[in-house]
């Protein structure tokens, strides 16, 4: 067992081979969430993965198909409707507890409860916002960069269970009620079934990965993944490499030696996000061309699984250009797959393409 055997498995688990999921809120929900603060690189990680067209997975997002929220980690994710009431339940805590110090901090602990009020009068009846409209509407100054009253309020509120994305307006974000967009079921799970229905999740899009792994992703506390570990163990088979135990639902890996597999993955592509240890994919010396200290992503080249550059894309009038940066030179065959998914992404967005 040795990282070759992890890539293979994660590249079948992820739905970059051999793709199960063909719609967009099936693929988010196999995955249980998909960081998704990226806008544009989030929708392609699912487009990527199903052969879907961007307006595709716009649509579905717009039909509240697909939610968008922060949930697991603070920051934003896609979620499937059906998911996501249980895995907000369980959660939002951790989550809450991170706000909740800071608003202490500006003095908005009071102020909270009200605001989530005024949100659910405001929204009512299908009434998407801008969080700009909606600050307006709560008399909050939002020109300052160092005020981040509007943030506070909106993210308290969306772990509260109040409020998430809305339907997109052009190129801006709104928030709706979260009841409206998805009816809340009566059939509420336990603490305990949840958490082995995230880890399920977890384990079969992610697998083969580490308890640390999991945390991560999660952003639950080591103690409580354990506790998710535990009660799917039966299911689970595992491996160790050196100190590290990684565990995985076993699958068929149908591909030859000699396939080579080239993917344009989007920048917070979980296939890298999602892991605490990123070495069974790219090198540590080349980690920093992947993603910076603070937690920012590149879009990266993926051959066979293992990082071997990124790209950038700009989009001018009805072309879109892709530059690419590899670690090492490419040969002749590799060149032609990057322009083959080159094509793919160009495809995608319904757009001509120009490689760099």
């Amino acid at each position: 067992m040795d990282f070759l055997f992890i890539r293979n498995h994660r590249l079948k688990n992820q739905q970059l081979t051999n793709t199960e999921v063909t719609t967009p809120e099936g693929l988010v929900s196999h995955f249980g969430a998909i960081q998704a603060q990226d806008y544009a690189m989030a929708k392609w990680a699912i487009g990527l993965r199903t052969e879907k067209t961007e307006k595709d997975i716009e649509d579905a997002i717009n039909e509240g198909k697909i939610i968008r929220t922060h949930i697991l980690r603070p920051t934003w994710h896609f979620v499937a409707a059906e998911d996501i009431h249980w895995m907000l339940e369980l959660t939002a805590p951790s989550l809450k507890r991170l706000v909740t110090s800071a608003a202490v901090k500006m003095g908005l602990e009071d102020s909270l409860n009200a605001y989530n009020k005024k949100l659910q009068k405001l929204l009512s009846g299908n009434n998407h916002l801008t969080r700009e409209e909606i600050m307006l509407e709560l008399d909050i100054k939002t020109g300052s960069v160092n005020n981040i009253s509007p943030v506070i309020i909106m993210m308290n509120a969306e772990l509260e269970g109040i409020v998430c994305n809305g339907k997109m307006r052009g190129k801006k974000f709104t928030y709706a009620l979260l009841e409206e967009r998805v009816k809340p079921k009566n059939n509420k799970i336990s603490k305990e079934e949840a958490l082995a229905k995230l880890a399920s999740k977890y384990f079969k899009s992610h697998g083969p990965a580490t308890i640390q792994d999991f945390s991560w992703w999660s952003g639950l506390s080591l103690t409580n993944s354990r506790l998710a570990l535990e009660s799917i163990k039966p299911e689970l088979a595992t491996f160790q490499i050196e100190d590290k135990t990684y565990w995985f639902y076993e699958v068929s890996i149908s591909n030859k030696d000699e396939e080579v597999l080239m993917h344009l993955l989007p920048a917070f592509d979980e296939f890298l996000i999602s892991y605490k240890d990123r070495t069974a994919s790219i090198a540590l010396e080349h980690q920093p061309l992947a993603f910076t200290k603070n937690g920012i992503f590149n879009p990266v080249i993926a051959l066979n699984g293992k990082i071997e550059g990124t790209w950038k894309r700009s989009i001018k009038k009805e072309t879109v250009k892709i530059e690419i940066n590899p670690i090492n030179t490419f040969n002749n065959e590799t060149s032609q797959l990057i322009m083959n998914q080159a094509k793919t992404y160009a495809d995608y967005l319904g757009l001509k393409v120009e490689i760099a």
